[in-house]
């Protein structure tokens, strides 16, 4: 037998979209996961209201609010939201005969923690009824060609009750991120059966509800505040390169075990980059309180982040801003080796020529085995020092170690 083609649904939010591999497939299950709170049934709502808006079968599932509540959610994301049919049920029967009888082309079960089947000990959000309810959805999804998004609610370290204990039951795993005070959100994907995981989507929470950061580099940039401790990373998020500030302020410690605080980025990799300053580049931090952190809410993973964090923390410490051409950020990125040399990251071209869309040249980094232009190439940790912190006090640190 041969399996036919299914067309994706276009939800008309670019990011998701992207991330998503180009839309929802039909008889999928997408599971949506963040705290409570980030703006997930605000962008379920969003794209449930462009598919209806294009005609599309559409059905939102409430199972934490009543349908007034859903509708002064509705009534603030515009005219196609009010046209989503709504039903505020937690009953798992109830949501599988409304399925049935519907056959929505997209339907959004929010959240799965609230749905219970009949039959199953434990309480809603147990991690007996979550497994039971979403395998009856999926059955269901499967059969009558709905594409399936199911919000899970979820903490830091991952509760039995939140995404984890799905990941094997769902087709894509979307995690949606920020700080809740911060206006920023990202979207990624940490498992897609039909696309990369690979993308992130970038959104801002406004007062009408989530909008689309479709150049997050001119966002970003622009709030460059081109103070001592400022540097902007070139980092590649999935295909797409992304220019985000990385601040650091080093201050002095009253506390026996002077703190280091890290947002945005991996608090053992701030403790690792530390460690190579004070080695290789002899910055005198040992006793002082270090914090670094990715403006607006961003969180970088990838090691290619290292240079920026090292130049940073130096230009805190030294009280010395860090000046590109034409007095514009400093650019840089490489990964650090623990003897102080800088390694190659992926794609230098991609970073480079995206810096060069906002003047921001020469941009700092390790050599790439290809000439890219553009990118003045060094070889250690010691040299992006001199290089972007010039002669004279400056660069005391920098002197051979005995």
């Amino acid at each position: 037998m041969q399996a036919e083609a299914a067309d994706r649904l276009v939800t008309g939010i670019d990011e998701l979209d992207r991330v998503l591999g180009g839309g929802l497939v039909p008889g999928s299950l997408v599971l949506l996961g963040g705290t409570p709170g980030i703006g997930k049934s605000t962008l379920t709502g969003m794209a449930l209201a462009n598919l209806a808006g294009a005609g599309a079968r559409t059905l939102y599932v409430s199972g934490e609010e009543s349908a007034a509540q859903v509708r002064l959610r509705a009534e603030r994301l515009g005219d196609a939201a009010l046209s989503v049919p709504a039903l505020a049920e937690s009953a798992l029967e109830p949501v599988l005969a409304a399925l049935e009888a519907e056959r929505p082309a997209a339907c959004v079960i929010d959240s799965i923690q609230t749905m219970n089947a009949d039959g199953m000990t434990g309480a809603p959000g147990s991690v007996g009824q979550v497994r039971e309810c979403a395998a009856a959805l999926a059955a269901v999804a499967k059969r009558t060609g709905t594409a399936l998004v199911l919000v899970g609610h979820v903490t830091k370290d991952g509760s039995l009750a939140g995404p984890r204990v799905l990941e094997h039951l769902v087709d894509c795993v979307l995690r949606f991120d920020g700080e809740r005070e911060r206006s920023y959100r990202t979207l990624r994907a940490l498992k897609n059966r039909f696309g990369a995981t690979s993308e992130v989507g970038v959104f801002e929470m406004r007062s009408g509800g989530l909008t689309e950061v479709a150049d997050p580099s001119a966002r970003f940039v622009g709030e460059a505040t081109r103070s001592p401790g400022s540097v902007v990373l070139p980092a590649m998020e999935g295909s797409r390169p992304v220019l985000v500030e990385v601040q650091a302020l080093v201050a002095p410690s009253e506390l026996e075990t002077p703190r280091r605080i890290a947002n945005g980025v991996d608090r053992n990799r701030l403790s690792l980059v530390l460690a190579v300053l004070a080695r290789h580049a002899r910055l005198p931090i040992g006793g002082t309180d270090v914090f670094v952190s990715v403006a607006g809410g961003v969180r970088i993973d990838e090691p290619g982040a290292d240079l920026a964090v090292a130049l940073a923390v130096a230009s805190a410490q030294r009280g010395q801003a860090l000046f590109g051409e034409g007095d514009r950020p400093l650019a840089c990125f490489g990964e650090l080796g623990l003897t102080g040399e800088l390694r190659h990251v992926g794609h230098p071209d991609r970073r480079v020529a995206e810096a060069e869309k906002f003047g921001l040249s020469p941009v700092l980094g390790p050599e790439s085995g290809e000439e890219v232009a553009g990118l003045k190439t060094l070889a250690t940790l010691r040299s992006a020092l001199s290089a972007a912190m010039g002669s004279g006090e400056a660069a005391q640190p920098l002197r051979d170690a005995a």
